[in-house]
């Protein structure tokens, strides 16, 4: 919810990406807040951004037929 990062991740695996959250809240207080904090800036500059879909661009990723 801050820059996105467990969203991209629950995106990209397909699930919730609050499952993703809690998980991710109950490893960085298991192992210590400050390694946890470095991991989730160090994502975020990692992570590609998401292309941005304009009105004239069709979401064709939910259009495909599977065969």
């Amino acid at each position: 919810m801050i820059l996105g990062v467990m969203g991209g991740v629950g995106e990209y695996f397909v699930t919730d990406p609050n499952l993703i959250r809690l998980g991710y809240l109950i490893i960085l207080l298991v192992t210590g807040v400050l390694p946890g904090l470095i991991a989730y800036f160090v994502a975020a500059i990692i992570i590609p951004e998401a292309p941005l879909l304009t009105p004239s661009e069709p979401d064709t990723a939910h259009d495909a037929e599977t065969v």
